[in-house]
């Protein structure tokens, strides 16, 4: 008898809460990196995801208690790290940044306030897209400071070591205001492959 693949979790519009898992912990903090989107960019990963989609490359992170809480101190780290003219954004990762928008929100509010659109903002997560926009408050208001979104549950089915900034096919690099501004999913126009 052939036994069947188990996948990634898929979760209910509003089911996974980050008020009801996030602990505010962070897994790592990795400023001045190549690989977590375009350019020079300081990478936030934080603690716990709920997807637990077989193959994932960072299974620590998906325990929210794993690493330490996110702390003041870091924070103004990272805004020092990413004034240096060189560095091009910050980066979101875990774990999953949509179960930490209270960690993820007041750090993004931060660096717009304090650098415009001059620095961008990168995130990845295991939500599509259309899960994103009937979830919860806190993940549209996330979404909202966003400009570039990797969407979709990484599936080892899809995998393919090829692809730019995704580790399966089935994911897609997402420029989040003109998807907002035109209510359709517009890839982002820097795509290779």
């Amino acid at each position: 008898m052939q036994q069947r693949m188990k996948g990634p979790n898929n979760p209910t519009p509003k089911e996974w809460l980050a008020s009801e898992h996030s602990l505010d912990y962070v897994a790592d903090y990795k400023p001045f990196n190549f690989v977590d989107g375009e350019g020079v960019r300081c990478s936030l990963y934080v603690s716990g995801c709920l997807f637990h989609c077989p193959g994932c490359y960072n299974v620590a992170a998906q325990n929210f208690h794993y690493g330490h809480p996110y702390t003041q101190d870091l924070e103004d780290q990272i805004i020092t790290d990413l004034s240096q003219d060189y560095v091009q954004g910050l980066t979101l990762l875990g774990g999953e940044p949509f179960l930490n928008t209270h960690v993820c929100i007041q750090l993004c509010k931060r660096i717009r306030r304090e650098f415009g659109h001059d620095k961008d903002i990168w995130s990845w997560t295991g939500y599509k897209w259309d899960e994103l926009l009937k979830d919860s408050d806190d993940k549209l208001e996330l979404l909202s400071l966003i400009d570039i979104l990797v969407d979709g549950r990484f599936l080892e089915s899809k995998k393919d070591l090829t692809l730019q900034f995704r580790g399966s096919s089935n994911q897609r690099i997402i420029d989040v205001p003109k998807s907002l501004a035109q209510d359709k999913v517009v890839i982002w126009d820097k795509l290779v492959r």
